[in-house]
């Protein structure tokens, strides 16, 4: 029998950058190869359907970007 470790995904931050553009990245795509990326929201919004058939899992924290400027008033 095999053991499957299942990790928990780290909260994103502000030196979390996004791999095409530099911007903070609110989103992570961990690749079936082992891989992640790391977007921005609108990098994220404009990748996503050509990601689908290589993602096994997205981490999307672009609800942060709600909280930020709600706060900001």
């Amino acid at each position: 029998m095999t053991e499957q470790l299942v990790l928990e995904q780290t909260p994103l931050n502000a030196v979390d950058r996004c791999d095409r553009c530099g911007a903070q990245a609110y989103v992570r795509a961990t690749l079936m190869s082992g891989g992640e990326l790391l977007f921005c929201a609108h990098h994220a919004k404009e990748y996503a359907e050509g990601l689908k058939p290589v993602v096994k899992a997205i981490q999307d924290e672009t609800n942060k970007l709600v909280e930020v400027s709600s706060d900001a008033q």
